[in-house]
């Protein structure tokens, strides 16, 4: 019974579309193993697209804006791959230009003094993986304490939400990780 309950799903998920080929990068195998994008197909809440963008900006640089709470990728040729982002909530947000410094796969997450002093139910230390909310990837933003990083709450795409950081869909993130290089520019405009 379970064979054919998890045939007819695996049958309903391919009839949708949402196989590897349409997946966009997700890990199909991750329906049946509870990884980062199970139950979760596409790319958020908000779908990552290719746009039209100001051509003064270097390809591979990244322009965050975040009253949109939006990312792009600049891919030169005037074009864009728009992401959807969520941002520092009131009195969090900041703008600037920085560089990415590193890069890491599952990092793992010490929240900052300052952070836990507003939040006390935080650990000091949380190693990498699944329940960890800087998700899937980071990259970290020169010597600051921000990073573009993944979540493991997809639905906060799209909100003011965080203390600074961008947030993306593990999804989304994995995507621009494999996009850009440390070093790239990132630009934040509020």
């Amino acid at each position: 019974m379970i064979r054919i309950f998890a045939l007819l799903v695996v049958a309903a998920t391919w009839l949708a579309g949402v196989g590897p080929s349409n997946a966009q990068g997700a890990d199909f195998r991750d329906f049946f193993r509870g990884g980062p994008n199970f139950g979760y197909s596409g790319s958020g809440p908000i779908p990552r697209t290719v746009v039209s963008f100001d051509g003064r900006y270097a390809p591979g640089t990244i322009y965050i804006n975040t009253a949109e709470r939006r990312l792009y990728l600049v891919l030169g040729s005037g074009q864009a791959l728009r992401y959807g982002i969520g941002v520092g909530r009131d009195g969090f947000r900041w703008s600037g230009v920085h560089h990415i410094s590193a890069k890491k796969e599952w990092p793992s997450w010490t929240p900052p003094a300052q952070m836990r002093a507003r939040r006390p139910d935080l650990p000091r230390y949380m190693e990498g993986g699944i329940n960890n909310p800087l998700g899937s990837r980071a990259m970290y933003l020169g010597s600051t304490l921000y990073r573009i990083h993944g979540s493991n709450e997809p639905e906060t795409i799209g909100q003011a939400v965080s203390s600074g950081c961008f947030r993306m869909t593990n999804e989304d993130v994995q995507d621009l990780y494999n996009r850009v290089s440390v070093g790239a520019t990132v630009i934040v405009r509020n």
